[in-house]
């Protein structure tokens, strides 16, 4: 049992007071540990979420630095921000948050080179990121050390997520492979709508806190899709492919490699 400071308990009443999760869920969300992969438009609605909520540790992964143009849906940066390392800027918010939460900064890209070694030190996996390779990378490694994630897109007004356990349906289950490069517009060339990563990251934020408490259903073996301009919101089944080149019965992915491929890309189930 931890024992909450006076201080703690106030910050964290709203929690305590549900009955689904009350001291013991904090305690879990207290002690839990999760990674960022991405300080962007997902990234920093996670960031902010997961930070409130008390997560014990938080990992932030992000070899880029803020530009004016992030700064649209990129929430956790500010003006003065811009040209400081996303990771730096993202961290000193979390502290601001809350002073209770270790953040420990990578200021890198996520590689195959590095891929084990970081999400070895974290018990859930979010996917932040605005590429396809990088969304296999993450997939791929989650899957080969067993580890839980959850999938993030946005592109425009639409965005999807579906969250991985072992033995659920992963990412490559409903795409194989990524696409060909520039095969998708990118953000840059169609625009998103900085609510909607927003609205994606807090999702995705929930799956975690979910995840770390035991707390009611997850989004695995179903991707939820929203577009926005209608605000009409589908949750498509997903089986497991048991012919998935990653999760299958018969495996060709048995180690990370990287490919080439377009960035912030949406390919949802209509």
């Amino acid at each position: 049992m931890m024992d909450f400071t006076p201080a703690q308990i106030e910050r964290y009443s709203r929690h305590i007071l549900l009955q689904d999760i009350g001291v013991e869920g904090q305690e879990k969300i207290s002690r839990g540990k999760a990674l960022v992969v991405g300080a962007g438009g997902l990234g920093a609605p996670v960031l902010m979420y997961l930070a409130a909520a008390g997560v014990g540790v938080l990992g932030v992964i992000d070899g880029d630095i803020v530009d004016v143009s992030n700064l649209q849906r990129q929430i956790i940066h500010f003006t003065p921000d811009v040209g400081k390392p996303k990771v730096e800027s993202a961290a000193e918010k979390i502290r601001l948050i809350n002073p209770d939460v270790e953040v420990v900064t990578y200021h890198t890209f996520l590689t195959a080179e590095n891929a084990f070694e970081i999400i070895g030190n974290y018990d859930f996996i979010i996917d932040g990121t605005d590429t396809f390779p990088v969304k296999f990378l993450i997939n791929d490694a989650c899957v080969l050390a067993g580890k839980p994630f959850s999938h993030g897109g946005i592109l425009r007004f639409e965005g999807q997520t579906l969250t991985r356990l072992p033995g659920t349906a992963c990412y490559r289950c409903l795409f194989n492979s990524p696409p060909p490069s520039n095969a998708v517009p990118t953000c840059s060339q169609a625009g998103v709508l900085g609510a909607i990563a927003g609205m994606l990251g807090t999702i995705q934020a929930a799956e975690a806190l979910k995840f770390l408490t035991g707390t009611g259903e997850l989004l695995t073996d179903r991707l939820l899709t929203f577009n926005a301009k209608t605000m009409n919101f589908r949750t498509v089944r997903v089986n497991r492919n048991l012919r998935c080149p990653v999760c299958g019965e018969n495996p060709s992915v048995t180690e990370l490699k990287e490919a080439e491929g377009a960035v912030c890309e949406l390919k949802g189930k209509k």
